[in-house]
């Protein structure tokens, strides 16, 4: 079976989020979400989609922030979708880096179509980087399967997902919102319970297999990093 086209969806509005979603998916395509412009740079940057729909009235990060910094660093298309009807708004994304737009209130087979489209004309997305490592932690992203030494790391999904993100950017400090919604999709409301739970289980596993390491770290009041090597 081909591997289907992997589109991430940023936009905060939950019923036009669940509409897209659904009809994507119905199409035949994989969806990942983001509700905020944080959440959606860090799933963008974390991550290789074929094709990111970007609303724009985004809280944290607007539409147009998140564009700036996805073309500063990525090539994947992005397609605006935004009450923001004005040629003048259109003229300006574009020239920051869209690929395409569709204005609110939309047909979801406008959306479909603009979809395949741009996937098409853009063809496959670059090669995915199949092997992470960090210290000595290695990261398979292909497999899906973790090593610390010559020692295999069990860990739950949500656990593989919450690491590999840290491990790929190791100096960036992650904050507990940041890491809730792009693990587990969902807005952050500030109970962080579930989050410390799972840094917690991987913190314990990492250090079963090479107690003289530190992984990651807790920088207060900001978030969660790896330990510098």
């Amino acid at each position: 079976m081909p591997e289907r086209h992997q589109v991430l969806i940023i936009e905060d509005d939950r019923d036009i989020h669940a509409l897209l979603k659904n009809v994507l998916e119905q199409s035949g395509y994989a969806t990942d979400s983001a509700f905020d412009g944080a959440a959606g740079l860090q799933k963008a940057e974390a991550n290789a989609y074929d094709i990111v729909l970007l609303d724009l009235m985004l809280p944290i990060a607007s539409g147009e922030e998140v564009l700036r910094r996805l073309r500063a660093a990525s090539e994947v298309p992005v397609m605006v979708i935004s009450a923001r009807g004005a040629t003048q708004t259109k003229v300006e994304l574009l020239r920051l880096g869209a690929d395409d737009y569709v204005a609110k209130p939309f047909e979801v087979e406008e959306v479909v179509a603009r979809v395949e489209a741009n996937v098409r004309r853009f063809g496959k997305r670059p090669a995915q980087q199949t092997v992470i490592c960090f210290k000595d932690i290695r990261l398979d992203v292909e497999e899906q399967t973790a090593m610390v030494g010559e020692c295999p790391l069990v860990l739950t999904a949500k656990e593989y997902q919450l690491l590999r993100l840290l491990v790929s950017r190791p100096q960036k400090i992650f904050s507990k919102a940041n890491l809730f919604e792009s693990i587990w999709g969902d807005e952050y409301l500030g109970d962080d319970g579930t989050l410390k739970t799972h840094i917690s289980n991987i913190r314990i596993k990492l250090q079963q297999l090479n107690p003289e390491e530190r992984y990651i770290e807790t920088v207060w009041g900001m978030g969660y990093r790896m330990w510098k090597a």
